[in-house]
């Protein structure tokens, strides 16, 4: 062990004092050997014994991450080599220009990186003779009793985030909602898991930068420990070989939900130019009717609502190439085109669904069939993608979403991911992945009746768990009702075209409904913005309530909703979270019984009152 030490550090000074940072500019700094790897800001703190690391945030312990990977030696202390400086733009996400600052330490094939919002590490094996990649035994203590939130296993990483104690608690669906069981069943959960492991003091799950040759990862617990397990991946290698990043974000319930160490950790863009790259608000074809995109006429109604609501896209989902009314796919494009829509049309992935699945199917699949669809696209005018119906997690999918993604974007597409896995970053290196599904979402009052009373709370904890990591397309804002009623509010669901963040932001519900609305909310929506510069978290209890504000150039969007069945007063204290200029004018959006209560103001009022399953939305006007 000691020789090894010698050799690793031996490496590192080779390496020099002229560290580079992973992504920027050249800096200085001697590499060290320490007993422990600490945050900038000194509150993280990391210690190795053995094979476990210990993590503390505050002095307080915070977890235990057993190590361990075949062909991999650790050294008993870490290795300090170099800072690590992120300072990069997206063109989606929570904001648009992204910094962090931490270190980079060794600890032999254990790379680690820590920041003042968490941390990350991953293992580095190099010099494979043509081998599978060898097996991983990461695995991360949650002990009994400790408060979580956590996803049960499904490959579209669709279900709910119940709040648990125990890794016995099953979410057991029922007619109408959901009950935790003790039947103790569940082996296998899904990321992000959020998890409380001191009082107001919390751990967020994840992993980051899934590139080729790799799978992604899932949790199996065995009693307390829970195993990060990759998905099936036969490649074989020769030469070097890393895992993704391991990835727990630390800290205060603010600090995890304005936190980008995803993307952070994540290569940046190779596209030189992109222009062409706009996101934006959306008509989406689908909910209402609870089926595909086949009818002329409807896909008329969508176009006329986005043009009628100033909406840059229309979405033309599933079975577009059986067009009724005599008309074809290339009719509708023309249509959208001649009222100034542009439009996005659906693929089937055809890994997944095939058989008795929506088409189009099998026309993505090969490289030159792939190239010849995507030109076609191009050349019609249609503006981005949406593929659906995956596999899970298994390092084909994650090549194959890849592979999707170099070719959209040399033909100028947008893309769309349904059906798929989280995302792990790919944001930041293909900047024209707009959105990923990934979440139980509205789509889910079609499917079942437990939505229905499951929503309101469910949407009170993804801000805390799913959308954290990522854009998520949720389809938002429904008004009216699909298959199954829903008992959220108005304001509520117009508060989670602001709480929820996604590139491509799908409006789900039908057009009668969205051109009945006040002129007052119709305007709210054509001047929605689907990326921020900013966001803050204000407050929030998980799953009960949440207050979180979004900037966009001088204007802000504050959404708040309530979780619980129970009316509420809440207290909006703005001032203490974010700089406000001179205020032109607020306009407030809230629930008056069954009717619209839309105010103004010349500044910000201090309370809402937020009835059942209710919200507010507030427009911040500034000089």
């Amino acid at each position: 062990m000691i020789k090894y030490l010698g050799i690793a550090l031996m490496s590192v000074l080779s390496f020099g004092i002229n560290a580079k940072t992973n992504h920027t500019n050249h800096v200085t700094q001697v590499s060290q050997i320490t007993n422990q790897a600490i945050s900038p800001d000194g509150k993280i703190k990391v210690s190795v014994e053995g094979h476990s690391l210990k993590v503390s945030y505050c002095k307080r312990h915070m977890m235990d991450i057993q190590i361990g990977m075949d062909k991999a030696e650790f050294t008993p202390s870490f290795v300090a080599t170099k800072p690590i400086v992120e300072d990069y733009k997206m063109l989606t996400g929570k904001k648009s220009h992204c910094t962090n600052q931490g270190t980079e330490y060794q600890l032999g094939n254990l790379q680690l990186r820590l920041f003042n919002d968490g941390l990350a590490f991953r293992y580095v094996i190099n010099g494979l003779q043509n081998e599978k990649v060898p097996k991983e035994y990461t695995s991360y203590r949650i002990p009994e009793g400790m408060k979580r939130w956590m996803m049960e296993w499904t490959d579209a990483y669709e279900s709910l985030y119940p709040e648990m104690t125990s890794h016995k608690m099953k979410p057991k669906r029922l007619f109408q909602g959901i009950e935790l069981t003790t039947d103790g069943n569940v082996k296998r959960w899904g990321y992000p898991a959020l998890l409380e492991p001191q009082k107001d003091c919390y751990v967020l799950i994840s992993e980051a930068n899934i590139e080729r040759n790799q799978s992604a990862s899932c949790l199996y617990n065995e009693g307390e420990q829970f195993k990060v397990t990759p998905a099936e991946n036969d490649v074989k290698i020769h030469g070097n070989w890393h895992t993704p990043w391991r990835v727990l974000m630390i800290g205060k319930k603010e600090k995890l939900v304005e936190s980008t160490l995803i993307t952070d950790l994540s290569e940046p863009s190779k596209i030189k130019d992109t222009s062409w790259i706009n996101p934006g608000v959306v008509s989406w074809i689908y909910w209402a009717y609870n089926h595909g995109s086949n009818d002329y006429a409807i896909i008329q109604k969508y176009v006329d609502m986005a043009k009628a609501l100033q909406l840059p896209y229309v979405l033309i989902d599933a079975e577009w190439d059986q067009m009724k009314n005599g008309k074809t796919i290339e009719d509708a494009i023309r249509y959208a085109h001649e009222k100034g829509v542009k439009p996005m049309i659906w693929y089937n992935s055809s890994v997944g669904w095939t058989n008795g699945a929506p088409t189009p199917l099998f026309r993505l699949n090969k490289p030159e069939d792939r190239e010849k669809e995507f030109a076609w696209c191009e050349k019609l005018g249609i503006a981005g993608v949406k593929i659906d119906f995956f596999s899970g997690d298994n390092q084909m999918n994650m090549e194959y979403c890849i592979d999707l993604l170099e070719c959209a974007a040399r033909h100028h597409l947008l893309v769309n991911f349904h059906g798929a896995t989280i995302p792990r970053g790919w944001q930041r290196t293909y900047p024209n992945l707009m959105s990923t599904e990934a979440v139980y979402g509205a789509e889910w009052y079609n499917n079942v009746p437990t939505f229905t009373h499951e929503a309101a709370c469910h949407n009170a904890t993804l801000p805390f768990t799913r959308n954290i990591i990522g854009s998520m397309d949720y389809t938002p804002c429904a008004f009216s009702n699909s298959q199954h009623p829903h008992i959220t509010t108005n304001a509520h669901e117009l508060a989670l075209t602001v709480l929820f963040e996604s590139g491509l932001q799908h409006l789900a519900d039908k057009p009668e409904s969205y051109l009945t609305q006040p002129q007052e909310v119709q305007s709210f929506l054509s001047q929605l913005p689907s990326t921020w510069d900013e966001t803050k978290l204000i407050k929030g209890d998980i799953g009960k309530n949440v207050i979180i504000a979004r900037r966009k150039g001088k204007t802000w969007f504050v959404a708040g909703i309530n979780g619980t069945d129970q009316n509420c007063i809440v207290k909006c204290c703005l001032n203490q979270k974010i700089k406000l200029s001179s205020i032109q004018e607020v306009t407030v959006f809230e629930d008056n019984s069954k009717e619209w209560k839309i105010s103004k103001y010349k500044k910000i009022p201090s309370t809402f009152h937020e009835w059942p399953n209710g919200g507010f939305v507030m427009v911040i006007q500034q000089g």
